[in-house]
């Protein structure tokens, strides 16, 4: 697998990006660069990546496709189109969004409507429209599962791929957002096992992370985490990632603010693989 994940600190250009990315060590990376960055720039960072022998793995959207706002949604929707057409004009395979939220209290929000027949009715019609406005040929597009979002499993993620319809639909793994309940969570290298078995063939990109669980009275707080932070058994879930996915996949860290916290995490799991014979 290709580790790595978003190059974070200060920098003011690809100059200074590619300094932080050399230090880093990373493998595989978020896209420095959206439909909106200066061409030239775009260039630049590309560039940085090919001497280095790092690939760009993904593409970001980060919209709210069903903001309750219309204007504010056309305007998702155009972005969505617009950074799927950038991921195939320059060949990275992912671009990734959440499927939204129809609710008031956030893009990214658990919202009661998230659930409904209407809105998983809504989420075929919205990445159906995107994928065939742009028409990619070289790029997926997909969406990021979600602890109270759709798609919330493996199995609601298959589904969601058979019923889209679409060859550029596949899948983005994030195993830790899927973990959302003590009973994924008490066996949760078991469920890892299950999403990868399920998922492998489509998973054009995976985010890697903790997850740690504080029992409060009768209830239970569910949190995500840098890996080494929380109680997943690394050593075992980097072995199913090693086994099930190609030696070049994208495997990236992520939701971490500075360079030190990334270098970190990253260090932690390279360690982990270093003892255990997988190579990253």
């Amino acid at each position: 697998m290709r580790l790595g994940g978003t190059v974070a600190g200060p920098y003011s250009g690809p100059g200074e990006w590619e300094e932080l990315l050399v230090r880093s060590r990373f493998r595989a990376v978020t896209a420095p660069f959206s439909m909106h960055t200066p061409r030239k720039e775009t260039e630049a960072y590309l560039a940085a990546c090919e001497r280095h022998g790092v690939v760009i793995a993904e593409v970001g959207v980060w919209k709210n496709v069903f903001d309750p706002d219309p204007a504010a949604a056309a305007e998702a929707q155009a972005f969505a189109e617009g950074q799927l057409a950038l991921a195939d004009e320059l060949g990275i395979p992912c671009c990734v969004n959440i499927a939204g939220s129809a609710g008031t209290a956030g893009w990214d929000a658990a919202d009661p409507s998230n659930f409904t027949e209407e809105t998983y009715e809504r989420i075929l019609r919205s990445v159906r429209e995107i994928i065939d406005r742009v028409e990619p040929k070289r790029a997926f597009y997909c969406l990021e599962p979600m602890p109270w979002m759709i798609p919330d499993s493996p199995e609601v993620y298959l589904q969601l791929i058979r019923d889209v319809d679409r060859p550029q639909f596949a899948a983005h793994m994030d195993f830790v957002n899927m973990i959302n309940c003590p009973r994924r969570y008490l066996a949760a290298e078991q469920f890892v096992a299950e999403c990868f078995g399920e998922l492998a063939p489509l998973i054009k990109s995976t985010h890697i992370k903790d997850s740690r669980m504080h029992p409060m009275n009768l209830t239970a707080l569910l949190e995500e985490c840098s890996p080494g932070e929380g109680s997943l058994d690394f050593a075992k879930i980097l072995k199913i990632l090693d086994d099930r996915l190609p030696a070049d996949a994208p495997v990236l860290l992520e939701h971490m603010t500075t360079f030190e916290e990334y270098e970190k995490a990253y260090n932690y799991l390279a360690g982990i693989a270093g003892e255990n014979g997988i190579s990253i």
